[in-house]
């Protein structure tokens, strides 16, 4: 478990297990496809369903985390920013935030691993569209996710960094 009260002042780096997979188009005169997920990847660790999310442009929606749930996100329209916090006592990363970039300019899936808190921020000037496909199905009555304010507890700027 992750409580607010281990929050400690992030450095930049890596966070522990989270993995990225390159994805690419395969494309004909009839239009694209796009593998983001199989079950023979190296990755794959289970399928609870999937879920399609989008966001305005400027929106940020975070933060929150799942116990026993790992997370594979693909930006399949826009572009936006996903930060990742590692509050893990266990984890050989606690303490590292992670930003990445993903979405139309930057096709990759995303593995977040069970308690890592994440959030994702439109970046693109249109609506962003993203797809879940988590391990675990969502259970209406007992929620596996957990919350803070998205500009709050963590200790992380979502503002644009120009320079």
């Amino acid at each position: 478990m992750v409580e607010l009260k281990q929050f400690v002042e992030p450095t930049r780096g890596k966070v522990h297990d989270c993995r990225i997979k390159q994805l690419r188009w395969i494309c004909d005169e009839r239009g694209r496809l796009m593998e983001m997920l199989r079950s023979d990847d190296d990755l794959f660790v289970g399928y609870g369903m999937s879920y399609v999310t989008t966001m305005y442009p400027g929106v940020t929606k975070a933060w929150h985390y799942h116990r026993k749930q790992t997370d594979h996100f693909v930006c399949v329209k826009g572009m936006i920013k996903l930060v990742l916090y590692d509050a893990r006592d266990d984890s050989p990363s606690k303490g590292v935030i992670q930003e990445i970039f993903l979405g139309e300019s930057n096709q990759i899936l995303v593995q977040i691993p069970p308690n890592v808190w994440h959030g994702f921020k439109n970046i693109g000037i249109d609506e962003a569209m993203v797809v879940n496909t988590p391990t675990h199905p969502y259970q209406y009555t007992d929620p596996d996710e957990y919350r803070a304010e998205a500009h709050g507890e963590i200790p992380y700027d979502w503002a644009r960094k120009d320079g």
